[in-house]
């Protein structure tokens, strides 16, 4: 909801900072997976109880997210990059949750929630992308993508803010994660009224 927003305050200092790894030789598809590496380390922390620890690993993947954008954008980007970041973000979205439902029996449930929220979000985002496509249809509210993005009331930028009161208040993961997974459902409900209304004629 918020992301096309956030978009002119932090394209500018990523954009800076993408220059300077692309100049150093590093390339987007690498920070794409040196990004996995706090993401999937972030899961192991949680489900040990640490949560601080968690909260920074999940900070630090978020940053490394958004630059791998950056330096495709200073490089050039590719098909094959678009394709690694969608799964790599999938992968931090599903193995968070997973990490507090090992940490507490309480939390299983709900994390399990807030996993199949993700996919249907998910299916929904690529869904909407490969039929915008198809139809030759572009966007710039994102920036620069290699496909399509639809706008939703839950995007990257809500559920950052989500891991982060996860991470602050543990104990009220079942609430945080039941919330955020209705956010979702909602979400999926408007980018399908948006689809029938743009695809269906």
């Amino acid at each position: 909801m918020f992301d096309a927003k956030l978009r002119p305050l932090i394209d500018p200092p990523l954009n800076a900072m993408g220059r300077a790894l692309a100049r150093a030789g590093l390339s987007a598809n690498a920070v794409t997976l040196l990004a996995l590496l706090p993401g999937v380390a972030a899961a192991f922390a949680i489900a040990d109880g640490q949560f601080a620890a968690g909260l920074v690993l999940i900070l630090l993947n978020r940053l490394a997210d958004g630059l791998d954008g950056a330096v495709a954008r200073a490089r050039g980007p590719s098909d094959f990059g678009g394709y690694l970041d969608i799964v790599s973000d999938f992968v931090v979205y599903t193995a968070v949750p997973l990490g507090f439902a090992m940490a507490a029996p309480a939390n299983l449930v709900p994390a399990l929630l807030l996993v199949a929220s993700f996919t249907l979000t998910g299916i929904s985002f690529l869904a909407f992308a490969v039929i915008a496509a198809k139809r030759g249809e572009e966007t710039r509210a994102h920036g620069t993508k290699s496909f399509f993005y639809s706008t939703g009331i839950a995007e990257g930028g809500e559920t950052i803010a989500c891991f982060i009161a996860m991470c602050l208040w543990p104990q009220h993961f079942p609430v945080i994660a039941l919330a955020y997974a209705g956010l979702c459902g909602l979400t999926v409900v408007q980018r399908s009224l948006l689809a029938w209304r743009q695809f269906a004629g």
